[in-house]
């Protein structure tokens, strides 16, 4: 599950992990506020306006049809007005939203944190998350802040550090020190980074996050260590443990048809090809995948039933295919070891009745429990249905759909 960024800052900051602070608002009136409340308690006329979207890339990223980024700097309270109203309810588009962008529905105002002072600023970078080959989490961190970390790595990768930490063990004071010295620290900054380190790995444990990443992680000019941006990811499979995270959830977010999906328990994930397809077990659901882009296709989603599927999870995951106007055939591979196939026969059936005329082709594959018996049940049913019994003979079919030449 992602976080807004000021969802983020304000989780960080209850592991003593020190923020850019800021006020969410979701009107240009109450930007005025904050902006007024930011001028005051930090004695400045800057401010800083950041859309609030899960996208990376903002600052550089724009509002369709507004000369607007996604981050922008103002002067003073007119500012302010003006820069929300160009973002709320505009549509960034950025490096990581594709060019149909996303619409902002609300706008971070924060303060200004590169006042001047008797030190230089700096950013860097620095991000926790697991690395499964290890098998340990990782602390990925670099002097080069402020920028794609995979630029970084790509041009000069003597400047990324990695710290491997064991997953149910704790940082070692002498790791968060190693890496206040890799990145070039001294003094008060030194001390205000091993702090910093330490309470943001101990944020990601205690909130049972997949990922956290400051980008930039900011020394200020009086040597303070603060996290100006932050990502934050908080694993699915842990959120049972956090009711007050479950809240933070923005719907709005996400990809309506995955949101649907879950309403039925559904392991669903959009993609962008032209073969829509349902299968039970995410080993069979991969291998489905890849069978279908060895046939001259790709695959439009990944759609796993489980093995609790019935006849209304089957019927569900069929209306949520069919929604994606790219979908030119629909593949059913079923293995019933687990979830019968009958079951799923009855949900095709359900699903046919209820949508009514269907256009494109279905392939439907079931092996395994009552295989014979939910063949006898399509058979029956009238459905302009393909059978399959091999991989290999679905595979074929699904050649034979994307065939221009082909019709039902």
């Amino acid at each position: 599950m992602n976080l807004h960024e000021y969802q983020a800052k304000a989780l960080l900051e209850k592991y003593s992990v020190p923020t850019q602070k800021g006020i969410n608002v979701s009107t240009s009136i109450d930007a005025e506020d904050a902006y007024e409340r930011i001028k005051q308690e930090f004695s400045s006329n800057f401010a800083v306006l950041k859309a609030q979207i899960h996208a990376g890339g903002r600052g550089k990223g724009t509002i369709i049809g507004k000369d607007q980024r996604g981050v922008a700097v103002a002067k003073n309270k007119n500012e302010v007005k003006n820069i929300a109203d160009n973002i709320l309810g505009g549509t960034l588009v950025t490096i990581q939203t594709g060019p149909e962008g996303k619409l902002v529905n609300s706008v971070f105002v924060a303060q200004d944190v590169y006042y001047p002072g008797p030190n230089p600023v700096k950013e860097f970078y620095i991000s926790v998350l697991f690395d499964r080959e290890k098998g340990k989490n990782v602390i990925i961190y670099s002097t080069e802040g402020g920028m794609n970390i995979e630029d970084v790595a790509h041009d000069t990768p003597e400047k990324l550090f990695k710290e491997w930490v064991m997953p149910f063990g704790t940082l070692e004071p002498f790791q968060a020190r190693r890496i206040a010295f890799n990145l070039g620290l001294s003094g008060d900054a030194y001390k205000n980074a091993v702090k910093f380190v330490t309470n943001l790995y101990n944020a990601y444990l205690g909130m049972d996050a997949a990922l956290i990443e400051i980008n930039p992680m900011f020394k200020t000019s009086d040597d303070k260590i603060i996290a100006v941006d932050a990502k934050v990811n908080i694993d699915d499979n842990a959120l049972y443990r956090h009711p007050e995270l479950q809240i933070l959830r923005d719907i709005r977010e996400e990809d309506p048809t995955e949101v649907e999906a879950g309403k039925y328990n559904l392991n669903f994930v959009k993609l962008d090809g032209n073969v829509g397809c349902m299968v039970n077990g995410a080993g069979l659901a991969m291998a489905t995948m890849d069978m279908i882009k060895l046939s001259g296709g790709e695959p439009a989603n990944f759609l796993d039933v489980g093995g609790t599927a019935n006849a209304q999870t089957v019927e569900a995951g069929f209306h949520i295919i069919l929604k994606d106007p790219n979908v030119k055939a629909i593949l059913i591979n079923i293995f019933g070891g687990i979830v019968r196939c009958d079951r799923v026969a009855e949900g095709v059936i359900e699903a046919f009745k209820k949508i009514g005329n269907i256009n494109i082709p279905i392939i439907v594959r079931l092996q395994g429990t009552n295989a014979e018996e939910a063949k006898i049940m399509i058979d029956n049913s009238g459905l302009k249905v393909i059978s399959a019994i091999k991989l290999s003979e679905a595979a074929e079919q699904i050649k034979n759909a994307l065939s221009p030449v082909f019709a039902l």
